[in-house]
């Protein structure tokens, strides 16, 4: 996939595009916007979150979900009441298993905790969870929504082919790892909120997928400081780019085009989700949060220049998705840029207003 049959995908964006001084939300909704918990805040906020009646296992997923997924906290937050505790459940199984593979030292311990989960979920759909935090709360959002079991297996199913810490041979290996965790996850959740759409399913599989790829970026840094690189290497090797160029952290235009052609699959992906925006019941919106962009105050806008784009408008995004796509895009595509690694503090304003414009 040359870099240069992908300048379509991307395209300039707008401008004069919608901005939040074109459509203001109540006055009310600013400040209970701020109030979001933070990621750093204390046991307080969680049982605030929780209400009265929570149970031990559930504050224990919604810890884990702020510590270790604070972005997945925040948009299940905005889901509508009925559906949060299970959303927190449902979050907190796909973070056990995420982070089994950082945890382990041998992939043997790793396929043993995989074996446990798989059973887990067998115990769950016997009505006899294991005495496990995460377990019992995903037992009763399955009991509650008659969540799909296959979905939920085939998270555990690739997150344990994952174990083997090899790079993507292409961008399609990437895609399908993709859409077996992320789009997965959101095919559950939209299960939670009640919807059975197949417009939402095709939205959330694009989305999956977007997810998936920019996951996989923005975890270069990581995975470098560590000696391994995920990125997929047909696109390397189109680009005569080595897993050593980016372990020595180089800032090549080679290795910049191999993190554009990447980037622009998940572009690809997010415009092919936004094209059935008018056909997604509204309902399912709360799920796709996480493709929320933002521009600041005054709808002021930022320009950059690309060397094969020519000059483009780039509204400032502050979040999620979007927001990454567009950072790395002002960075000029330098996936170690210092901008990238830092937390955007108006996540939560953003997600809110967001959810209360019911878009993604």
């Amino acid at each position: 996939m040359a870099a240069s049959t992908l300048v379509s995908a991307w395209g300039p964006l707008r401008p004069g595009v919608p901005g939040l001084c074109r459509c203001r939300p109540p006055r009310g909704l600013w400040a209970h916007a701020w109030r979001l918990p933070e990621p750093a805040g204390s046991g307080r906020s969680v049982a605030a979150v929780s209400g009265p009646g929570a149970s031990g296992t559930d504050r224990y997923c919604l810890e884990l979900l702020r510590k270790r997924d604070y972005e997945g906290y925040l948009c299940s937050l905005l889901l509508p009441a009925e559906s949060r505790s299970s959303a927190f459940a449902l979050r907190a199984f796909n973070v056990e298993l995420a982070q089994v593979k950082d945890s382990v030292s041998e992939k043997t311990i790793g396929l043993m905790r995989m074996q446990f989960w798989k059973k887990t979920v067998d115990d769950i759909y016997c009505d006899s969870p294991p005495r496990q935090p995460v377990a019992i709360e995903l037992w009763k959002a399955v009991k509650r929504h008659n969540l799909t079991k296959r979905w939920l297996m085939k998270i555990i199913d690739e997150r344990e082919k994952n174990l083997d810490d090899k790079a993507y041979r292409n961008i399609q290996e990437l895609e399908n790892y993709a859409e077996n965790t992320q789009s997965s996850l959101l095919y559950l959740t939209l299960e939670i909120l009640g919807v059975k759409d197949l417009h939402a399913d095709h939205a959330a599989s694009h989305i999956g997928k977007a997810q998936g790829i920019v996951t996989c970026l923005r975890a270069t840094p990581y995975h470098g400081s560590r000696r391994r690189v995920f990125l997929p290497m047909d696109i390397c090797m189109l680009h005569g780019v080595s897993q050593e160029d980016f372990l020595r952290k180089s800032q090549d235009k080679n290795v910049r085009d191999v993190v554009y052609d990447t980037a622009s699959q998940a572009h690809l992906h997010l415009k092919h989700a936004r094209s059935f925006h008018r056909s997604v019941p509204v309902k399912a919106f709360p799920a796709f949060l996480q493709t929320v962009a933002l521009q600041n105050s005054r709808g002021s806008c930022v320009r950059g220049l690309r060397r094969r784009w020519g000059r483009f408008t780039l509204c400032r995004a502050k979040v999620a998705l979007e927001d990454y796509l567009k950072k790395i895009q002002q960075v000029d595509f330098d996936i170690f840029h210092p901008s990238l690694q830092q937390k955007n503090t108006l996540l939560p304003l953003s997600l809110y207003i967001r959810s209360w414009r019911k878009r993604y």
